[in-house]
């Protein structure tokens, strides 16, 4: 057998000016702004997510959803029997070729068994899982069934009768539809939640009653107020919904605002247990219980045990209360500190004509009304253009009535076939569609009776043709036929609302606190910010205090586990912490380093520490001006757990110490150019205001400042009583031959 001869692909053959050209733009990098790089590259993804996968159409459905949808119908499960679900999903992947498992998530949500919709799109058999629960995983695909629910024969009703238009699968081997043409608002009827790219949609649910008739009144009445007819949204999960005018209507006009669901419970006085048995949308049975237990730890003690009794009558979550707890007052505190209260986001950003539009409940039910308009317009003149063609038949077939004898004389005496509808066109005067329909006609439908019959129906194609025209001259008409076909939807499918509007007066928050054990403790403070709590147990077995290299104490006293701690720094700010936050030192440790551990600024210090139970008393900032400001302790209190507190005390001069005072501490003061005084602290008046200068009390001298200020004993301030002052300002005496002023310190 001879061998075949190689072949080898030609080169190509360049002239020189092109071979220069390549050789020349070989490895150039061209640069172009980011922007356009984004523009050419990102962008079209970006509008891929946003317009193919992540928000819905006018119709209410994402394409997920409409492909899903179309199969089944395509599949005849509109009437017939379930099928498996895997049946399901391997037609689909015909339209849908994003994966079986996706496609499968996508049909669980629209299931009856999931509960995540309020009117389900399909009825199912078999474990779908429950949309309430994380911990309820649906079944296999291979071991549920599904079918079309009876409320899809109005998303399917005219689909073949051109209302909407068709375009190629992925693949280019069927079409399918663009939208689907619902004969009611169902864009608003079912919560629908997407994630695109920089914008998000979240579209809440409505009750099909209050839509149907907000709807009708809106084709009546374009200026028409939706409120008067939709009360809220109504979620599957039940609940109820706390009214709130102000928010409801800023959803209905903008679509945009925030919708507070609060759930449902019973108590069995018998069992002295709360029952929950609907919940808010947002939240699950398992997130609920956890924050429950989180708040049973830390100190809430009505809670005795919790359990999830869900089963197949639906949720439960029982809450056992222990002897005597109010329950009622339990979930008002509960509704404070769970998801047991939880708030719906609204985001109405649906796709109109292909591009995202953020819309009020109002513009969506107009923007769908147009849709419908369209639809019916549709429906209509395919209807129209089918009863002409049936006229037109009809009328060819009329003539044939008036000598039917010759029309099968005609068709008897043609020698060729092909003649034979020519030759009835011409003895007939009938057009070819009219002599094609007769030459069509069995020889045993040739007689009277058969024609008689056939063409009596000229009479009332006659009408249907002038009423269907007189229709789609007048928009009126075609809305008259919408309100009548939303009626009817309404009362086929309408249901009681399952999410109960309440009115609820706004209620302080509830705070729980942590038991915090209460025991003696000395609290000391360096002057490099080093803090140490130590009990009096430790302090007698411990030898000398540890300090840094150059550091020393400069705050020591006696307070409980439970003090409150306010920590003022050099740049006028106090931070916030409660002594039981610490744990317990020993003398024989540096201590919590304050700076580190309440994450001061950089560069900011310890300048000071008050150490309070209940927030009374005053302190006093002492300035190197010769100003004092008496601020009380209550200026810092704050309802809010607030850490850090700006503007403490006035920056106008250098702070030169912080004392705590009570109802009339003796405070001594002195001076850089030796002078003291000493001034009970009645005497400065306080000021609320945290940040007040304060009023003048020692008048100093040119070049002088106060260095120095001391809360003294009443005992060491009638020893030194020269240096009293009964009033403000003064200068005081000089003071060289009085003692250390530290030994005086409290």
């Amino acid at each position: 057998m001879a061998k075949k001869k190689k072949t080898e692909d030609k080169p190509v053959k360049l002239s020189k000016r092109q071979a220069d050209a390549y050789i020349n733009g070989a490895g150039t990098v061209v640069e172009e702004p980011i922007t356009i790089t984004l523009e050419k590259n990102y962008m079209p993804y970006a509008m891929s997510v946003i317009v193919s996968r992540a928000f819905p159409e006018i119709d209410g459905f994402k394409p997920s959803h409409r492909k899903l949808l179309y199969t089944m119908y395509k599949m005849g499960l509109l009437s017939g029997g379930r099928t498996k679900s895997a049946n399901i999903v391997g037609q689909t992947m015909k339209l849908n070729p994003h994966g079986d498992q996706a496609i499968y998530e996508t049909m669980v949500r629209l299931t009856r068994g999931n509960e995540a919709l309020l009117h389900p799109y399909i009825d199912s058999k078999g474990n779908f899982g429950k949309a309430y629960s994380s911990g309820m995983a649906y079944a296999a695909s291979r071991y549920t069934e599904a079918k079309l629910d009876p409320i899809c024969s109005e998303l399917f009703g005219d689909i073949d009768k051109d209302t909407v238009n068709f375009v190629p699968n992925y693949d280019n081997t069927m079409l399918e539809p663009e939208l689907l043409p619902v004969s009611f608002p169902s864009i608003l009827l079912n919560s629908n939640i997407g994630i695109g790219v920089s914008m998000a949609s979240a579209i809440c649910p409505f009750n099909l009653n209050e839509l149907c008739e907000a709807t009708i009144a809106l084709i009546r009445d374009p200026d028409y107020d939706v409120s008067q007819s939709i009360k809220g949204p109504d979620f599957p999960g039940g609940g109820f919904l706390i009214h709130d005018e102000e928010k409801l209507r800023q959803i209905y006009s903008s679509g945009r605002g925030a919708v507070k669901i609060r759930s449902k419970y019973s108590y069995d006085k018998e069992a002295n247990c709360i029952e929950v048995t609907e919940i808010p949308p947002t939240t699950t049975v398992e997130a609920i219980i956890e924050k429950i237990i989180e708040l049973a730890k830390g100190g809430m003690k009505e809670v005795a045990y919790i359990r999830d009794e869900t089963d197949l009558d639906g949720l439960k979550i029982a809450i056992d209360l222990k002897r005597g707890v109010d329950p009622d007052a339990l979930m008002k505190k509960l509704y404070k500190l769970t998801p047991l209260q939880d708030s719906f986001s609204a985001n109405f950003n649906i796709l109109v004509n292909g591009y995202p539009k953020v819309l009020g409940v109002t513009d969506i039910l107009k923007e769908w009304i147009k849709f419908r308009i369209g639809c019916v317009k549709r429906r209509v003149s395919f209807d129209l253009n089918k009863k002409k063609e049936r006229l037109h038949l009809l009328k060819g077939l009329e003539k044939i009535l008036l000598d039917i004898d010759k029309a099968i004389k005609i068709v008897r005496e043609t020698d060729e076939e092909s003649d034979v509808v020519p030759n009835l066109m011409i003895g007939f005067s009938i057009d070819e569609i009219q002599a094609e329909y007769v030459a069509e006609i069995k020889l045993r439908h040739l007689n009277r009776e058969f024609i008689l019959n056939r063409i009596k129906d000229i009479e009332q194609l006659e009408k249907d043709i002038e009423e269907m025209t007189e229709i789609l001259g007048s928009e009126r008409k075609i809305k008259l036929i919408i309100i009548d076909e939303l009626k009817k939807v309404s009362d086929k499918y309408g249901k009681p609302r399952k999410t109960e509007v309440i009115y609820v007066d706004e209620e302080p928050d509830v705070k729980v606190e942590k038991e915090v054990p209460d025991y003696p403790c000395r609290l000391f403070l360096t002057r490099e910010g080093y803090f140490k709590k130590i009990t009096p147990q430790s302090l007698r077995m411990s030898g000398e205090q540890k300090l840094k290299e150059n550091d020393v104490m400069v705050y020591e006293i006696d307070s409980t586990n439970r003090a409150e701690l306010l920590f003022f720094t050099d740049k006028s700010n106090v931070y916030k912490a409660k002594a039981s936050q610490f744990a317990d030192s020993k003398a024989s440790l540096l201590g919590d380093y304050i700076p580190a551990t309440l994450k001061f600024e950089d560069g900011e210090n310890v300048v000071g520490m008050v150490v309070t139970l209940d927030y009374s008393g005053c302190v006093l900032f002492v300035f190197k001006n010769g100003k004092a400001a008496k601020v009380p302790l209550s200026s810092y209190e704050t309802k809010t757990n607030r850490k850090m507190l700006s503007g403490a005390y006035s920056d106008k001069s250098p702070l030169v110490e912080i004392l705590p005072i009570g109802e009339g501490a003796e405070v001594m003061m002195r001076s850089t150019n030796g002078r003291a005084i000493i001034f009970n602290s009645g005497m400065i008046l306080p000021k609320p205001t945290r940040n007040t200068q304060g009023v003048q009390v020692m008048t100093l001298k040119a070049k002088s400042d106060v260095e120095s200020a001391y809360i003294i004993s009443a005992e060491k301030a009638k020893e030194l009583s020269k240096f009293r002052t009964k009033t403000l300002p003064a200068a005081g005496p000089f003071a060289k031959d009085i003692e250390d002023p530290d030994q005086f310190t409290l």
